[in-house]
């Protein structure tokens, strides 16, 4: 009797624990709500729809009427747009921002890859250049833009070294082309540490072999650049022309420093982000044309990311 009773406790003893680390799970399973994710996620998606789908449909919206900045406005149905095409302001914005975007993606899809490289090599002091180069990025864009106005100015540091040389002064901000161009110079010069660094997370996964292969293959050092180093960053290549693109066809601040709030002489340098905060502000400001080139630039922003991304395939193929 004594053993029997023995044998039957150890088997409740032992079914016990069974039972427990068998219903246990299952009872934490089942009270865990279905929207447990979506409480997690709830942060996230409240930011992007305060800050972002709430201003995009806002703005859609209001391209359709003839809001101001007191008045409601009523529905004008494509009058804005209409109205686009016969504003001489609307198309020298557009062409300043293309203009823009040829004189700068160019330029930093290739320099910056050409300083990861540098930079890339183990050389005494590279340290001290990786910091240099990257200065620039972790800078405010007003400092940086306040700095190269008074370097440019007539009596800037640039025109006292062309006037020490002989070569007189040059009017970087009162030309109209040349204030463009040097609000390129300055985003170029801004953007270089920035983008260098996605090429060196793209150069450090190039393997080593591929260099030596060619290398024995007589291969100089130019030869290697373009048959193996552009072929191996390709797709980085192509990630940062559309970032450059879509920065550039947006750029604002260092045309507005540099040019001032009329657009340099005439408002010949006016950007269309420019002719939206001009239009779009003030006491009277016209929200809904505002909001109608608004529209514009991001259809042609989407545009230009569905351009490289087409131009991508058409290489893999």
């Amino acid at each position: 009797m004594k053993s029997s009773s023995a044998a039957t406790a150890s088997r409740a003893a032992a079914t016990v624990p069974r039972a427990a680390a068998d219903h246990g799970p299952r009872r934490r399973i089942r009270r865990q709500l279905p929207s447990s994710p979506w409480l997690f996620a709830a942060p996230g998606l409240l930011i992007v729809g305060i800050f972002i789908l709430y201003p995009f449909v806002s703005t859609l919206i209001n391209s359709f009427t003839d809001k101001r900045t007191l008045i409601p406005g009523e529905y004008v149905g494509l009058d804005n747009f209409r109205e686009l095409l016969h504003d001489d302001m609307f198309w020298i914005g557009l062409r300043n921002s293309a203009l823009y975007i040829v004189g700068v993606v160019p330029a930093l899809v290739l320099l910056p890859l050409l300083l990861a490289m540098l930079v890339q090599k183990h050389i005494p002091g590279i340290t001290f250049f990786r910091s240099a180069f990257y200065t620039p990025v972790v800078a405010s864009i007003v400092v940086v833009g306040l700095i190269w106005v008074w370097m440019l100015d007539e009596r800037g540091l640039v025109n006292a070294v062309l006037e020490a040389v002989g070569v007189g002064s040059v009017g970087f901000l009162s030309d109209q082309w040349l204030l463009l161009f040097s609000a390129m110079a300055v985003t170029v010069w801004k953007g270089l540490g920035y983008y260098m660094i996605i090429y060196l997370a793209a150069l450090a996964n190039v393997p080593r072999e591929l260099h030596e292969a060619a290398s024995v293959d007589g291969a100089g050092a130019v030869r290697r650049f373009f048959t193996v180093t552009v072929p191996a960053v390709r797709s980085t290549m192509v990630l940062v022309a559309a970032l450059s693109s879509v920065a550039a066809f947006k750029v604002f601040t260092e045309v507005y420093l540099m040019a001032g709030p009329n657009g340099g002489p005439a408002g010949e340098d006016t950007t269309l982000v420019m002719l939206v905060q001009r239009v779009g502000t003030g006491l009277t400001g016209r929200v809904g044309y505002a909001s109608a080139i608004s529209v514009v630039v991001f259809i042609v922003t989407v545009a230009l990311m569905l351009l490289v991304l087409r131009a991508d395939r058409k290489e893999d193929a």
